[in-house]
């Protein structure tokens, strides 16, 4: 996810008979402007084009109260990233609060819908990072760990798990632990066959695992590793709703879910007990420290601030 800009562009279609309500709520809410209405313009479906620019702060109320255009018209909204214009500059002084804090509900559950489901692509980068993580146990290679954290795409089913638990969309939580569950197990099975044929080849061995001292914190859970986890559930959860690619980046360094998953996979396949079980219990104490965190983040996004949640229709 890209960083937001202050405004949306709204597209509206609208039933002619009643383009005047439409009107009415742009006339209504703070922070909008640039207003445009082509009368019998639409086709399909056929009606009046509505077009507006939002303040991002003020989306949450719009959208909400033309829900209805979801059933009879059509709703569609884009990122505007530059605007030269004094009354977009007076509109977003007009909505309450800041850009930056505006979490626009809506959008949120459709990109976290987007990244609840089982694709190729989600698969394939997740199997990859396991396997430079796996790389990276064996090399005792810091490098290595934190390229593949970086490279996992984990974080968006875990986001996912803690929108659906707080607007109780139990379909949305059983996808995206779906999600979770069938792409690290994929990810532990290639990266376990490709560590035993290398295993097979004599090209690693039990030593491999001796001599690690550098990637033993992935094995090792503790007090401190779960403080970490929730830490990065709640700047996870930030960073989305927000918009903020740069610290989500730092997010995916900060947690140790691909690594462990890595681990597991090569003590698997060297017959090395001990560290799979260690590496079990860091994989699940870190995604049980982000669900938490991330939950009640977004609860408290959705309760102690107005100007990001007022309105919303989700």
């Amino acid at each position: 996810m890209e960083d937001n800009g202050p405004m949306l562009h709204l597209r509206l279609i609208s039933p002619g008979d009643r383009t005047g309500e439409v009107l009415a709520v742009l006339q209504e809410c703070s922070g909008v402007t640039n207003v445009v209405v082509l009368p019998g313009a639409a086709r399909a479906p056929k009606g009046d084009l509505v077009q507006a620019d939002v303040a991002r702060e003020s989306a949450n109320e719009v959208i909400g109260q033309l829900a209805w255009l979801r059933e009879e018209g059509s709703i569609a909204a884009e990122q505007i990233d530059l605007a030269f214009s004094k009354v977009a500059e007076e509109a977003i002084e007009e909505a309450p609060g800041d850009p930056d804090d505006a979490v626009i509900w809506e959008q949120l559950a459709h990109r976290l819908h987007a990244d609840s489901r089982i694709t190729w692509a989600y698969l394939a980068f997740l199997a990859i990072a396991t396997q430079l993580a796996g790389i990276g146990v064996l090399q005792n290679s810091i490098i290595l760990i934190v390229g593949a954290m970086v490279l996992g795409p984990e974080f968006g089913a875990i986001a996912a798990i803690c929108f659906g638990l707080l607007h109780r969309g139990w379909g949305l939580v059983v996808n995206a632990f779906r999600a979770l569950v069938v792409g690290f197990a994929l990810a532990i099975a290639v990266t376990y066959a490709c560590a035993l044929v290398s295993y097979w080849l004599g090209w690693i061995g039990p030593g491999n695992l001796a001599v690690n001292e550098e990637v033993q914190f992935i094995v090792k859970p503790d007090r401190w590793s779960f403080i970490v986890a929730m830490l990065a559930g709640v700047a996870g959860v930030l960073s989305v709703t927000g918009g903020k690619s740069s610290a989500l980046i730092g997010v995916f360094i900060s947690v140790t879910t691909v690594p462990a998953a890595g681990y597991v996979a090569v003590a698997l396949a060297l017959g090395e007990w001990a560290e799979v079980a260690g590496s079990v219990a860091q994989l699940a104490l870190n995604v049980a420290g982000m669900l938490l965190a991330g939950t009640a983040t977004l609860a408290v996004q959705r309760r102690f601030w107005p100007q990001v949640g007022r309105g919303s229709s989700v």
